[in-house]
């Protein structure tokens, strides 16, 4: 016996054989056959009163093949039988032991394929929550469903398991970090592709008012940035901070502010706090409110459609059809659209049509499927063309560009693309972006598209968000009252030590381009509302975080009560010649009331998800404090879905 371990030993030693290809696969082919065969329940073991004739070397190994029968039993089973086959040849004298006949374990589950199979292709190191894990892997249950489904085993009862195991330890790895396709009790989630870039730069640095005291900035309109930072959130995990975009979050909610009275189409208002999360700092709020219309001219819609084979989600093409049948309900019949779609090819779907006429409308869009490749340049080109078509004079022309982002423009050169919108755009065509699904978004494009198309990028990901967009501010969107919107605001250094402008960093402008009317900016709709927030370091105060220079001049203590003055410059539609509002900054601007708080808890929140260095201990739980104290009247529940995403960014954070 002892010479029957030694040669064993001496064989596990030895060099393995060189790998048979041919083998493997054959013992591959087999084992599924196998496993094909083998599911559902078999027939019992028929009776014998033949022992096995093993020697010892056989029990053991019939014990040891027995205690593997684990979900780690396939892979090591496998593994022995490699090792059986190597004894086999090397072994000398071989004859006197009788080794035991192979056989199949007993038919894996699913659950034990898939552990085997996540062994072998083991994702990355987990990443921590609310961090990094920005792009979770897929879930378990999502794979397991597909195996089922292949192999006909019906799925177990699921019972939902607590976030801690049994012993109290909270369910994570060894690191401490939880992976989100290992969380049990937890919905699979939709994966954030790593195909969606966002368009974004740095948070905007502070500024020493004695050295740049003049900050100067197009405004923004658009909501995109915060319908991405809430479909994140409510799918559990914390967006990407280039994903987010503050001046996009806060000017998402509706605000009361004072409507225009006089000459100019809106109206500015300025009103100073302290900052919540500084008390040695205050914030300096601009709002703007547009004129309401209730008489406008007759809108001529062309809806430009992305049908390729990416558009096929449930959240894409037949949330953008049910979207745009909102729409049609509250268009006037006078009013004209038309459709375009594009895919392996573009096609006028529709011709121009009266709005009154309702069933053919529904009807192309009914017809609309998703499938092909995308060709964006020849969709656009068309929409425009179709556009032209449609025009007459005191009409307002646009192009409502719906898409996922994955696409084409088959214009490679971005300053070209610029310049063929830009083109259109002077003709009285505006092109605004529809966004919707997610994993291929490509907001760059998107938000390029629209800012050179004098229209506006919105993000589409409920029919809630449809409604908002496309009903409640749809002569916002749809009927513009100025062009080239600029701000700028110089700050007086007797007053004010530093300031910051918090977030339109995409949005930036040079200082000399605010007189020059042929630099193309943001615009307003028809009771659209801008807001943009500074925070600024009084003289003197002990937040001030820069030195002052040893050589540089001193400001003079004596200067006035302003902290700064403001100046806005817009187009009317259609006018080349821009007109100029100014007004000084009282360092005893109006008082901020419930509308400015919210604001700032918008604005702090924003911060957060982007990890900003001045907030100091500033926290979640005081952002939803702050903005639970100013929700004011919330007719359709933005504000306090807000709280609820605050509650969610906290809790992920942790």
């Amino acid at each position: 016996m002892t010479d029957d371990l030694d040669d064993l030993k001496a064989a596990l030693h030895a060099a393995p054989p060189a790998p048979d290809a041919s083998k493997k696969e054959a013992d591959l082919a087999l084992a599924m056959k196998n496993f094909d065969d083998l599911q559902g329940s078999r027939d019992g073991a028929r009776p014998t009163s033949d022992a096995p004739k093993f020697g010892a070397l056989g029990k053991g190994v019939s014990k040891m093949l027995n205690a593997l029968n684990t979900r780690g039993g396939l892979a090591a089973t496998t593994a022995l039988v490699a090792v059986g086959f190597a004894v086999l040849v090397v072994m000398p004298n071989v004859d006197q032991v009788e080794l035991p006949r192979v056989t199949m374990t007993p038919t894996p589950t699913v659950e034990e394929v898939l552990a085997e199979r996540e062994k072998v292709n083991a994702p990355p190191a987990p990443k921590p929550l609310g961090k990094v894990a920005q792009q979770p892997a897929r879930s378990r249950s999502d794979t397991t469903a597909e195996l089922r489904a292949q192999t006909g085993q019906a799925a177990p009862s699921v019972v939902a398991e607590p976030l801690m195991e049994a012993d109290g330890s909270s369910f994570a790895d060894s690191d401490g970090y939880i992976t989100y396709d290992e969380m049990p009790g937890i919905l699979p989630m939709p994966r954030e592709a790593g195909g969606e870039e966002y368009a974004n730069e740095a948070p905007s640095p502070l500024k020493i008012t004695t050295e740049d005291p003049v900050s100067t900035f197009s405004i923004d309109v658009d909501t995109a940035s915060y319908a991405v930072v809430r479909r994140d959130l409510k799918s559990g995990y914390l967006p990407n901070p280039d994903a987010v975009r503050i001046e996009e979050m806060v000017n998402y909610f509706p605000y009361a502010y004072p409507a225009p009275e006089g000459p100019h189409p809106f109206a500015p208002t300025v009103t100073t706090m302290q900052t919540p999360w500084n008390a040695g700092t205050q914030l300096v709020q601009i709002g703007i409110q547009g004129e309401m219309i209730t008489d406008r001219p007759p809108l001529n819609l062309v809806f430009l459609i992305d049908t390729s084979g990416s558009m096929s989600d449930p959240d894409k093409l037949p949330l953008l059809k049910q979207s745009l049948r909102l729409m049609l309900s509250e268009l006037r019949p006078e009013d004209e659209v038309a459709i375009v779609a594009y895919a392996g090819s573009a096609g006028e779907v529709l011709e121009p049509t009266k709005a009154a006429d309702r069933a053919t409308i529904l009807g192309a869009l009914d017809r609309l499927d998703a499938g092909g490749s995308t060709a964006g340049a020849q969709g656009i080109e068309l929409a425009y063309q179709v556009a032209d078509r449609m025009a007459a004079d005191g009409e307002i022309g646009r192009v409502l560009l719906a898409t996922d982002g994955d696409f084409n423009v088959g214009i490679h050169d971005p300053d070209t693309l610029k310049d063929f919108i830009a083109k259109k755009r002077d003709t009285g065509t505006y092109l605004s972006i529809l966004g919707f699904g997610r994993g291929n978004l490509d907001d760059v494009t998107m938000q390029a598209l629209a800012q050179n198309g004098n229209g506006q990028a919105a993000y589409i990901d409920t029919l809630g968000e449809a409604r908002k967009v496309l009903v409640d501010q749809l002569s916002g969107a749809l009927y513009p009252l100025a062009d080239d919107v600029k701000i700028q605001v110089e700050f007086n250094p007797t007053q004010v030590a530093e300031y910051r402008l918090i977030g339109y960093e995409t949005r930036a402008l040079a200082r000399e381009d605010f007189n020059n009317d042929k630099v193309d900016a943001g615009e307003i709709g028809a009771g659209h509302q801008v807001t943009a927030i500074y925070e600024v370091t009084p003289v003197g105060s002990d937040a001030v975080l820069t030195d002052a220079l040893r050589y540089a001049p001193s400001p003079d203590a004596d200067g006035s009560d302003e902290l700064g003055f403001l100046k806005l410059r817009y187009k009317r539609p259609g006018e080349d010649i821009s007109t100029l509002i100014e007004t000084p900054i009282m360092s005893d601007a109006g008082d901020a009331g419930t509308e400015q708080h919210f604001a700032a808890a918008i604005a702090g929140f924003g911060q957060l998800l982007r990890e900003d260095k001045y907030l100091g201990d500033w926290s979640y739980g005081d952002a939803i404090a702050l903005a639970n104290g100013a929700k004011g009247d919330d007719p359709y529940g933005y504000r306090a879905e807000a709280v609820t995403l605050m509650r969610l960014a906290e809790s992920l954070s942790k």
